[in-house]
C-alpha cells in the first residue's frame, strides 16, 4: 500500500437504499382511521414512492485535529461550537454526512397536484429521509463497530448556526454529484427533504432537542433540559 492509499479519507456513499414504507405507522401520522375512503388512494402513492423513490447518504470519517475553548478542528478545518468541541471530547474521530430522500422523489411529489395527496406526499418523503439516517447510523455502527453514536445539525443550535453548513460540504466533497444534494445561498438543501451533520460515538445520548426551548415542535426527539448548558457546555470560570 503506498503512502497516498493509506492516507486517504474513508468516504462512503450509500446509494442503493432499499426503501419500504410501514403503512401502520403513515395511517398513524396522517391520522387516517383503517375504515377511511382515503386508503386507496394513499396506498397508490404508497405504492408509486416505493417504485420511484431512492434515499440515499454520504457520509465522510474526520480526524480530531485539534480543540479550543469553542472550536475543534476537522481534518484541518475549524468549526466553531462549544456544543460540539464538547460532545467531540472523548473522541479522536467523527462522521460528516448528507442524508436525503432524494430527488426522484422530490420530482415526483412536485408533480401530484391534489393538495391532499400531495400533504401524504411530503409525509412519504419524511419516511424516506428517516430511511436514509437509518442505514447510515447502522452501516457506521457495523462497520466500525460503534456503540451510541449521537448526531448534530447545523442550524439546529444558536451554538451552531446554518451557516456551519459550509463546513459539513466542503468537508465532505462532491455532494451534489454523489447524491443530489445541492446548497442554496441561504444555506439550505435541495432535495428540502435532506439532513446535514456530524455523528459521534458517545457513552450518552445527546440531541440538539434537550438543549432547544422551542414548544410545540414536530420534530422534537426530546425533552428540553432548562439545566444541560450550564452543567456541561459552560465554560468554566
Amino acid at each position: 500500500m503506498t503512502t497516498s492509499q493509506s492516507q486517504a479519507p474513508f468516504l462512503k456513499v450509500l446509494r442503493n437504499i432499499p426503501f419500504q414504507v410501514d403503512r401502520a405507522i403513515l395511517r398513524q401520522q396522517l391520522r387516517l382511521k383503517p375504515n377511511s375512503h382515503h386508503l386507496i388512494e394513499l396506498d397508490c402513492l404508497i405504492e408509486q414512492a416505493q417504485t420511484i423513490g431512492k434515499p440515499k447518504a454520504m457520509v465522510r470519517m474526520v480526524n480530531v485535529d485539534d480543540k479550543g475553548e469553542n472550536w475543534v478542528q476537522l481534518d484541518g478545518r475549524r468549526l466553531h461550537s462549544r456544543v460540539l468541541r464538547v460532545n467531540l471530547e472523548e473522541t479522536q474521530r467523527a462522521f460528516i454526512f448528507v442524508a436525503t430522500a432524494g430527488l426522484e422523489l422530490e420530482s415526483w411529489s412536485k408533480s401530484i397536484t391534489d393538495l391532499l395527496q400531495r400533504f401524504w406526499a411530503d409525509a412519504i418523503q419524511e419516511l424516506a429521509l428517516e430511511t436514509a439516517r437509518r442505514a447510515l447510523h447502522e452501516y457506521l455502527v457495523q462497520r466500525f463497530h460503534l456503540g451510541l453514536l449521537s448526531e448534530m445539525h447545523p442550524g439546529s443550535l444558536d451554538d451552531w448556526p446554518l451557516h456551519a453548513q459550509d463546513d459539513v460540504f466542503a468537508l465532505l466533497g462532491d455532494v451534489k454529484g454523489e447524491i443530489g444534494v445541492s446548497m442554496t445561498e441561504s444555506k439550505l438543501m435541495h432535495p428540502v427533504k435532506s439532513v446535514s451533520g456530524i455523528a459521534f460515538a458517545t457513552q450518552t445520548h445527546f440531541t440538539s432537542c434537550q438543549l432547544c426551548p422551542r414548544e410545540n415542535c414536530r420534530a422534537r426527539q426530546a425533552p428540553f433540559e432548562a439545566d444541560l448548558f450550564e452543567k456541561r457546555y459552560t465554560l468554566s470560570k
